[in-house]
């Protein structure tokens, strides 16, 4: 089968915009992957805005979670000292 083209040139589109809509463009490329489609993205900027849009920001460092709440862990036996 020949290949399709589209060009999207979109005007006036801020940084921020420009970000999102790159991410969503690969979100449909994606999307399509298991149908058989393979869409190819050529943007400047792709490689950046895909490794730091697609990242999943977790505290995790060496496989531990790390626990920022400022409560501290109560036990169920102090609780039930409470309750007495």
């Amino acid at each position: 089968m020949k290949d399709k083209t589209i060009t999207l040139t979109p005007k006036g589109i801020s940084q921020k915009q420009w970000s999102s809509f790159l991410l969503e463009l690969n979100l449909m490329k994606k999307a399509w992957k298991p149908y058989g489609v393979n869409v190819e993205i050529k943007a400047s900027g792709l490689k950046n805005v895909l490794k730091w849009g697609t990242t999943v920001h977790d505290d995790k460092k060496d496989g531990i979670r790390h626990n920022r709440s400022k409560r501290r862990a109560v036990s169920l036996s102090e609780i039930r000292e409470e309750r007495d």
